[in-house]
């Protein structure tokens, strides 16, 4: 059966989160909520909005961005966001300055992994994880070996939705988080209550988007 969507009555300056209620299951967990940003993703206008929202944080701490390196599928995002943080006029520290946007290469061990022309843009440099939502940590854990393997440096942590504020003391910067979805709970699949009452899942879920069951 296809998940109910709804739009939760907060939104972001332009930025509105479809989500359904259920029994869903990512890789790493199951939770209670599907936070759908399919649109986000994919549809420029949207991006543009996150990228805006995301853009008058403070994203970094004073440190400048030299790559973006879009998890999740949020390569569209990161380009939109890329574009605000170099304009002109733009209350940023990366005026007029290139920033490099990255998407995620996933190699046969499950770690992220670049080829050699990309080298460049990631060793030794300042390097923003940006993230369609953030659960468990798990994906935001294998950027930040990323950033290590290739010799950068962490400059932070954006994501449209997420379920920690913070991950191993690095502050998680989102657009929205547990406050704006009431009775949000995630847990490994060995210790989902949901399991344990025989409820079936709706629907397996991914960066993609979910699958129905």
């Amino acid at each position: 059966m296809e998940p109910k969507f709804f739009k939760i009555p907060v939104c972001v300056g332009d930025v509105s989160l479809r989500v359904a209620r259920g029994h869903f299951a990512t890789r790493n967990s199951h939770t209670n909520y599907f936070v759908d940003v399919t649109n986000q993703q994919s549809c420029i206008r949207d991006a543009e909005a996150v990228a805006q929202q995301l853009a008058q944080r403070n994203l970094t701490s004073s440190t400048p961005v030299d790559t973006i390196l879009c998890l999740d599928g949020t390569r569209v995002i990161g380009t939109c966001l890329a574009q605000k943080l170099t304009q002109d006029g733009f209350r940023s520290i990366n005026a007029r300055k290139d920033v490099y946007v990255l998407r995620e290469h996933v190699g046969t061990s499950g770690e992220l992994i670049f080829r050699d022309n990309a080298k460049p843009m990631l060793e030794g440099k300042n390097i923003l994880l940006l993230l369609a939502s953030v659960t468990t940590g798990s994906t935001v854990r294998r950027g930040i070996r990323c950033v290590e393997h290739y010799q950068g440096k962490l400059a932070g942590i954006a994501a449209i939705y997420s379920h920690l504020k913070e991950l191993d003391g690095i502050p998680i910067i989102s657009l929205f988080d547990t406050n704006d979805l009431p009775g949000y709970a995630s847990y490994t699949p060995e210790e989902c209550p949901m399991c344990r009452e025989k409820r079936e899942l709706d629907a397996v879920v991914d960066k993609f988007g979910y699958s129905a069951l």
